[in-house]
C-alpha cells in the first residue's frame, strides 16, 4: 500500500464484501477463551474454553501453535504458526474445518500473532521482510477468502503481536526489535543494536512511538493488552546481561513515556529475565504478567507492589469476569471461580473471545 489514500480505498472494498454470516460463538458452546495446547499423544490442536474452563471443541493443528485471533462474532479463529511460520489457518469452530490456510508473501514470515480490524472484516498479521529486517503489517480481506490486500510498515523490526485498541481501529504493535531470519531458526541477529518501540497505526500510518530508553534497549516488547481506555500494557522479555534485573512491565498512554513496574529485586529476579504474557483484569483495575520460567505471575494493582502467584510453567493469562484465568504447561486452568485439569500442555497464549 503506497499510501494512506490506497489504505483507505482498500479497506473500504474488504468491507464491502463482508463474510458470509456462519455460526456464532454461542452456537458452538458459548467459548470464551482459546488456547493452543499439546495433547497427551504428543498432537498439536486449538481448543475452545467456557466460563467453567470446560473444552467446547478441538481442532487439531499440523504443527505447534502459538497464539490465535478470535473473529469477534463468527466462530472462526485463525490459528498461527510458532514464529518464524510461514502459514496460518482459518478454522471454522464449529465444524472443525479448515477454511483457509494464509501464506505469508514471499520473502517474509508470520510471527505467531494477529488481529481484526472492522468488525472482522480485516485480518492484520505481523510479518517479518526478510532481506531487509523490516516489520510490516499484512491486511486480509476476511469477506473475500481472506485474499491479502497488502502491507504497512510496522514502525520498527520484529513486530511481534498487534491488538486493536477497543472502540477504535488503532493497532498497537511491539515492535520487539530482534531480527531473525528463517535459515537461522530462533536465532537472534543484532542483540546489541536492537531498538525496541510500541507504535501504534492508524489508516495505514504510524501516528506515534514511544522507544524503550537507553539503559532498557535489550528488553524486546513482545506481547500487549488494551484496556477499554487504550492504556497499553507490554510485556518485555530481557536479551542484556542475565544478571541484570530490569522490569519486565510497562504501561503506556499514547502521546507519554513510557512507564515501567517491578517488584523488589528477589521478587522480579525469579521470572528469570521472561515475562511470556500480559493482560489487564477484566474491571481493568490490575494487570497481570506471567514467566513461565520462573513459575510466577506478578499481579500489579495502584502503587503496591504485586501480588504474585505460585504456579509451575506458568503463561496464558487473559480477562475473566473482573480478574483473570491464567493456564500452564502442565494443563491448569484456573479462574477467581477454581482450578482445573485438562490432559494437556496448555501453550503460551489464552486469547478473549470478543
Amino acid at each position: 500500500m503506497r499510501n494512506r489514500r490506497d489504505f483507505l480505498r482498500t479497506m473500504g472494498a474488504a468491507l464491502t464484501t463482508c463474510a458470509v454470516p456462519t455460526l456464532s460463538w454461542a452456537e458452538v458452546g458459548g467459548p470464551v477463551l482459546l488456547s493452543a495446547a499439546r495433547d497427551g499423544d504428543g498432537q498439536f490442536a486449538l481448543y475452545g474454553l467456557d466460563a467453567g474452563m470446560e473444552t467446547t471443541f478441538r481442532i487439531a493443528l499440523p504443527g505447534r501453535g502459538h497464539a490465535a485471533a478470535a473473529h469477534p462474532t463468527l466462530a472462526h479463529a485463525v490459528a498461527f504458526a510458532r514464529r518464524p511460520g510461514t502459514f496460518a489457518l482459518v478454522l471454522d469452530c464449529g465444524t472443525g474445518v479448515v477454511r483457509h490456510r494464509l501464506e505469508s508473501p514471499e520473502g517474509r514470515h508470520f510471527y505467531g500473532h494477529g488481529a481484526f480490524l472492522e468488525d472482522g472484516a480485516v485480518l492484520v498479521t505481523t510479518e517479518n521482510s526478510i532481506e531487509d529486517g523490516e516489520g510490516r503489517l499484512g491486511f486480509w480481506d476476511a469477506g473475500d477468502g481472506y485474499r491479502r490486500m497488502g502491507d504497512v510498515a510496522s514502525g520498527g523490526i520484529g513486530p511481534h503481536e498487534v491488538v486493536r485498541l477497543p472502540g477504535t481501529q488503532i493497532l498497537a504493535v511491539a515492535n520487539g526489535g530482534i531480527r531473525t531470519h528463517p535459515d537461522r531458526g530462533r536465532e537472534k541477529l543484532n542483540l546489541d543494536t536492537m531498538r525496541p518501540n510500541l507504535s501504534y497505526v492508524d489508516g495505514g500510518e504510524i501516528v506515534a512511538q514511544a522507544e524503550m530508553p537507553t539503559e532498557l534497549r535489550q528488553a524486546s516488547l513482545r506481547h500487549l493488552s488494551a484496556r477499554t481506555d487504550g492504556t497499553v500494557a507490554a510485556a518485555l522479555q530481557w536479551q542484556g546481561a542475565p544478571e541484570r534485573v530490569v522490569p519486565l512491565l510497562a504501561i503506556h498512554i499514547r502521546g507519554e513515556a513510557l512507564q515501567f513496574r517491578s517488584a523488589d529485586d528477589a521478587a522480579q529476579r525469579s521470572m528469570e529475565g521472561y515475562a511470556g504474557s500480559v493482560a489487564w483484569s477484566g474491571d481493568g483495575s490490575r494487570v497481570a504478567i506471567t514467566s513461565p520460567r520462573g513459575g510466577v505471575a506478578h499481579i500489579y494493582g495502584g502503587d503496591a507492589d504485586p501480588e504474585i502467584l505460585h504456579r509451575a510453567d506458568i503463561c496464558g493469562v487473559a480477562p475473566f469476569g473482573k480478574g483473570f484465568a491464567f493456564t500452564d504447561g502442565l494443563g491448569g486452568a484456573l479462574t477467581p471461580k477454581g482450578a482445573r485439569r485438562h490432559p494437556v500442555a496448555w501453550d503460551n497464549h489464552l486469547v478473549p473471545i470478543g
